[in-house]
């Protein structure tokens, strides 16, 4: 069993190496002047399960980069590759939803696994179907656990989860079963024929209880803040957010801090968070995956960590 990382979150790749009882493996990757990616294992990995940990979102040199990964792997004999995806970017644009546009990320699946990946891990996907991309073979993990077992602890008896759109029903639903609590939907509807002017509505009791809006990611954080504000508007005590994945562009988590509607942001470490604060709290992930990637060599179930 080795563990390799690439250059989008070697922190969070590092503590997963940790937690699986190894050390980072060693591995040289550089960007010539000419913006060419190089990769090269600095050790012997003939016979090895290989595990690679790397994020596909922005920069794109990411994507690139954990192919070229995989390709040295295959071609130095490792035994096994498997790829370990806390974030997959490009998760949204799963389907053709306008003309003339790219399924993007089935692209970056075939791209990925035709570099000779056998096995992908990847954390809470934007769309489930995204797993049928990959011809190798896929665990989707989730965090579900982690951030419920942090609201259990505040031991608040007035709990609701409300999920900011309709698509993400069966995500909250999920995590609202977890912590015993009822669900709640934001409606968005629009109003005449104008595209940018919408309604919101609330389905579900909301009153006097403190309110979790729970989705997959937060990336500005648009959503979040309106939601915040309907929410209080219709009597909800705290609001809360919480996701797996903080994405946060730009400057758009200081905006989020700044939202006084919103008591706490709650998200893990699977992407890196730069601005620390007081309103934000960041919950490990690096166990969970460790221990899937020990089990996966020992070759025992993955899924029996979520029973």
């Amino acid at each position: 069993l080795k563990i390799f990382s690439g250059r989008s979150n070697p922190v969070l790749a590092s503590k997963i190496a940790k937690s699986a009882g190894k050390k980072l493996g060693k591995i040289s990757i550089k960007t010539f002047s000419d913006g060419e990616i190089w990769v090269k294992y600095e050790e012997n990995i003939r016979g090895c399960d290989v595990f690679l940990i790397q994020s596909t979102n922005g920069p794109s040199e990411n994507i690139l980069e954990l192919a070229l990964m995989a390709d040295a792997a295959v071609r130095a004999s490792a035994s096994s590759v498997s790829l370990i995806i806390p974030y997959f970017g490009y998760g949204r644009q799963d389907r053709k939803d306008q003309p003339r546009v790219p399924i993007t990320g089935r692209l970056i699946a075939d791209l990925i696994t035709t570099a000779g990946s056998d096995r992908v891990m990847m954390m809470d996907l934007h769309a489930g179907q995204v797993q049928g991309f990959f011809s190798a073979t896929v665990d989707e993990l989730t965090a579900l656990p982690i951030l419920a077992s942090y609201f259990v602890e505040k031991k608040l008896d007035d709990w609701v989860v409300v999920s900011p759109d309709i698509g993400g029903t069966k995500r909250a639903r999920d995590f609202a079963n977890k912590l015993g609590a009822p669900l709640a939907i934001i409606e968005k509807r629009r109003i005449g024929n104008k595209d940018t002017v919408e309604a919101l509505n609330i389905i579900g009791e909301v009153k006097d209880r403190s309110a979790i809006l729970f989705d997959d990611e937060i990336n500005t954080g648009g959503t979040m803040i309106a939601g915040s504000k309907i929410l209080k508007d219709n009597g909800v005590k705290d609001v809360y957010v919480a996701a797996t994945h903080g994405v946060f562009p730009n400057s758009s988590l200081s905006k989020i801090i700044r939202t006084d509607d919103i008591k706490e942001i709650v998200v893990t470490d699977s992407l890196p968070i730069e601005n620390e604060n007081s309103k934000l709290k960041i919950l490990p992930i690096s166990e969970l995956l460790g221990e899937a990637i020990k089990r996966t060599n020992r070759g025992e179930s993955v899924g029996a960590l979520f029973l």
